[in-house]
């Protein structure tokens, strides 16, 4: 195992995201191309830089890296990671398409946990960053340190991650809002997403409706600014990894529900199951 502390790790992963944020910017100031994938799923210019200065940023920590527009990686081989990275260079490519800034990049430190029987991941998260480059916001967190923002994050040099999280603010914030807030992803709604937002309408009575694009949803959970987000939509491990330690750090579950537990990760497929955050 990499003899680097958990917090040493988070801080060169911070780098990282913003080192990527500038080379997603800078696509994003001008005209791009936009790909398809074989899942029909859009790429950028923009998801390829950023992952080229991820890998490049993490690669003196000598641990293997998963990412989304990585190479693909037998289950064999993954199998047998103590500690690893998993990234998606660019959370809400769609949002990147559109222009409305609701985009991020996600890097999460990865252990090996026990093995459990039913098949559902072998690692969790024990270190996490979501960086929102369009807004230069960042939110991390690492295991037992409690989740922290930062605003103008890339005006800040490298420091070691204890400084970084005292100087941000830490989450959940103390302003509460004061009725039953759901958070919805923005290009994702579903019928099982419509019934559940009525199963809480006959639960709790009123409920407002919060969307957002990306991770930035983990971020907005951890902040305290919504009560549950549903996710009954295809997600990737990549894509919901950092926003869990986040999540769990500022006293959030993160539920798959199809097991009931909090989510798992490693798994043969890739593709996480529904899940809960509340």
């Amino acid at each position: 195992m990499n003899a680097r502390s958990v917090p040493e790790l988070l801080e060169l992963a911070i780098q990282a995201s913003i080192a990527a944020g500038r080379a997603i910017m800078e696509v994003y100031a001008g005209h791009f191309d936009v790909e398809h994938k074989s899942d029909l799923s859009p790429l950028t210019e923009a998801d390829k830089r950023a992952h080229k200065a991820i890998a490049e940023q993490l690669s003196p920590t000598g641990l293997p890296l998963l990412s989304e527009e990585g190479q693909e990686i037998p289950y064999t081989a993954r199998s047998m990671w103590q500690r690893y990275w998993l990234v998606d260079p660019l959370d809400g490519t769609k949002e990147f398409v559109k222009r409305n800034g609701e985009f991020t990049v996600n890097i999460a430190l990865m252990e090996q946990a026990d093995r459990p029987v039913d098949g559902t991941g072998i690692a969790v998260p024990v270190g996490g960053v979501i960086y929102a480059p369009a807004q230069d916001l960042l939110y991390f967190a690492w295991k037992g340190s409690g989740a922290h923002r930062l605003e103008r994050a890339a005006t800040y040099a490298a420091m070691p991650a204890y400084e970084r999280a005292a100087m941000s603010i830490r989450l959940p914030l103390s302003a509460r809002h004061n009725t039953y807030t759901i958070l919805a992803s923005r290009t994702h709604r579903d019928e099982r997403t419509e019934a559940f937002i009525s199963e809480q309408q006959l639960r709790v009575g009123a409920v407002e409706l919060a969307f957002k694009g990306s991770a930035l949803k983990f971020g907005l959970m951890a902040e305290g600014a919504a009560d549950v987000y549903p996710r009954f939509a295809p997600t990737m491990e990549w894509d919901t990894a950092a926003g869990q330690i986040i999540c769990n750090e500022a006293g959030k579950e993160v539920t798959d529900v199809a097991t009931g537990k909090p989510m798992r990760y490693n798994k043969q497929d890739l593709m996480n199951n529904w899940f809960i955050v509340q």
